[in-house]
């Protein structure tokens, strides 16, 4: 029997990826990352020095460290993959843009979505490419609404609704929405009301089932961008697991989920669509913020990448591979069939 030590693994070959923050969605971003093949080396910028050890010790040889997302980067990064509160990212965003690197970012929140948005000018001067829109919703909620809208000759309205947090920056984000005035698209023009209690009653899958949520601005912009022709948007929030999740500072263990409403005209018929996904919160926005990177990378095909520009994920993704590749990980999408809580749930088709 030969004394000789094993060989060790290869190191991973491929394009490296710079991820920003490892708290409850940006550990699983990570874990789903290293699950694909193709990926190079992580480097997890982090400035909590617990949780980027946490996060080296969950990966492994895979990654190495940074203490400072906006420092010195190694010269082989690919892509920049934001899961940072929602007051990093522009910062963040523009040194991408300058040292020509393309931006994902899994935010959801309003001001964050709109800043970015007002980049483009220097994104484009720089022949650069920045995405939003890449975590639950938006992000997967946007591409549900793509994919029912397929299956319709028009669409006129589309709602969608989420529950659930990922950690305490989202919880801040979300606590934020509820308090801002909400935005709606309405008859072709945008529609901001005061403040004030317009809750209604939601059913998502179990076991989250019934919740009161409200209007917010939150990922409106980017829902309108792929609709400009639709009647009404509407995007609301709720509060996941009956307060619990406020009261722990956002429980990465919680449930989440999105509510998909899109109606529209199929033949003669006004004809309406529902799709729903429910999983653990951080789970599922982690997982779409890894395939959304993956997919850049062009590692994965679920869609043709976008040239210079900024961009929501759902305006290139294309919503079967993704939703296929979602469930082979375990986030699954399913169709509501009749009305409440009671209603029977089928996996969502092609």
């Amino acid at each position: 029997m030969s004394d000789a030590p094993e060989p060790r693994d290869p190191e991973p070959r491929g394009p490296a990826v710079l991820l920003a923050g490892v708290g409850a969605v940006g550990a699983r971003t990570a874990r789903q990352l290293v699950d694909t093949e193709g990926i190079g080396r992580l480097v997890l910028a982090e400035r909590r020095p617990d949780q980027r050890r946490a996060a080296l010790d969950a990966i492994g040889d895979r990654a190495v460290a940074l203490d400072d997302p906006y420092g010195e980067w190694p010269d082989d990064i690919a892509i920049v993959v934001s899961a940072l509160p929602a007051s990093g990212d522009a910062p963040l965003a523009r040194l991408a843009i300058e040292r020509g690197v393309p931006f994902l970012s899994g935010t959801e929140d309003a001001d964050t979505i709109d800043e970015l948005l007002a980049l483009q000018p220097i994104v484009r001067a720089a022949s650069a490419s920045v995405v939003i829109g890449s975590g639950l919703a938006p992000g997967l909620s946007d591409v549900l609404a793509r994919h029912a809208a397929s299956a319709l000759d028009d669409v006129d309205e589309v709602h969608i609704a989420r529950v659930g947090t990922s950690g305490p920056a989202s919880v801040a984000t979300m606590k934020r929405a509820l308090r801002e005035r909400p935005r709606e698209w309405r008859d072709g023009a945008w529609h901001e009301g005061r403040r004030r209690p317009t809750r209604e009653l939601v059913w998502f899958p179990e076991p989250v089932g019934g919740r009161d949520c409200d209007a917010v601005a939150s990922g409106i912009v980017l829902l309108q961008r792929q609709f400009p022709d639709a009647q009404r948007l509407t995007v609301r929030y709720g509060e996941g697991d009956d307060g619990a999740n406020w009261r722990r500072a956002g429980d990465a263990a919680s449930w989440g989920a999105v509510r998909v409403e899109v109606w529209g005209r199929r033949g003669r018929a006004r004809d309406s669509i529902v799709y729903g996904v429910v999983e653990r919160t951080a789970v599922a926005s982690g997982t779409m913020l890894a395939l959304v990177a993956a997919s850049l990378l062009g590692v994965l095909d679920l869609g043709r990448p976008p040239g210079p520009g900024v961009f929501a994920a759902s305006e290139f993704l294309e919503p079967v591979p993704l939703l296929t590749e979602l469930a082979r990980r375990g986030v699954k999408a399913a169709t509501f069939e009749g009305v409440g809580g009671e209603s029977p749930v089928t996996p969502a088709r092609g």
